[in-house]
């Protein structure tokens, strides 16, 4: 397996596949790289480089129990894209990996960076604060804590329904869409899924969205039950220089999965224009 080890000494586990310009896919919580697989494939045989890494503690990176926060998430991401000398790349995350890819590129990647894509993504900022009075209450998301740390196996399960918009009418629910989101979940950590939940919903990404000036898209289903549009995605596109936003209605959080052959057209065309 392809990994390397950044200066904490935590073991990062990535793929790299194919040649051509590079795009970095960022998962998110509590997933592994494996959950870009319809994307990988995608533009693999359109002739880019593919990349995804298991963020630490998640899939097969090491389970470290410190450094799950997005300046350690985007100091990892910043080893891994030196180590692969990678250049004029593009960086593509889904919900906590959009977080970490803004805070990548406003800290560090700025010169090896030529688009980055946000995904049903985190920032700005998702927990209700004095600034973010409308944000989800911090009591959402010590329900998800406790979850996590006491019955993660069927948590992790039931969280499915919901991630992928199965409880809406006339959705069928995907046995193998959830046995593999499940898979992944269990494959990591617990200690790092309990600490990332305070990293994907309490970050403040404000300052970064303001700092970056490449050409930047944000894609959000407008049915998202995880990460809600309206505190997010429409907020992201008010504070970014060079922005474009496509929303889509009806699309859940996990919509590169159950609508992936849309998400990664309308990637394309980001990509090439």
């Amino acid at each position: 397996m392809s990994k390397i080890t950044v200066k904490d000494g935590t073991e990062i586990y990535y793929k790299d596949w194919g040649t051509g310009q590079p795009i970095v896919f960022h998962h998110g919580w509590p997933l592994s790289g494996d959950d870009w697989d319809a994307q990988m494939m995608y533009f693999l045989k359109r002739g880019y480089r593919v990349i995804a890494h298991d963020r630490r503690g998640h899939g097969r990176s090491s389970q470290t129990i410190e450094g799950h926060n997005m300046d350690t998430y985007a100091a990892d991401v910043a080893e891994l894209t030196n180590a692969l000398d990678l250049k004029d790349a593009i960086h593509v995350g889904h919900s906590t990996g959009g977080g970490e890819v803004i805070r990548y590129v406003a800290k560090y990647g700025k010169e090896r960076t030529a688009k980055a894509v946000l995904i049903s993504a985190v920032p700005p900022i998702m927990v209700n604060t004095d600034f973010n009075p409308n944000g989800v209450p911090l009591s959402v998301f010590n329900e998800i804590r406790e979850g996590t740390a006491t019955k993660r196996s069927q948590f992790f399960y039931d969280f499915t329904i919901p991630f992928y918009g199965f409880n809406r009418k006339g959705v069928e629910p995907l046995q193998g869409v959830r046995d593999n989101w499940w898979r992944q979940g269990m494959m990591g950590g617990i200690k790092a899924h309990y600490d990332c939940i305070k990293a994907f919903s309490e970050t403040d990404f404000r300052e970064d969205l303001k700092s970056v000036e490449i050409p930047v898209l944000i894609m959000h289903g407008e049915d998202d039950q995880i990460v809600p549009f309206e505190i997010t995605g429409k907020k992201s596109i008010e504070l970014l220089k060079n922005g474009q936003l496509i929303s889509y209605p009806g699309f859940p959080h996990g919509m590169p999965t159950t609508h992936a052959a849309i998400i990664n057209e309308d990637l394309l065309a980001f990509i090439k224009a």
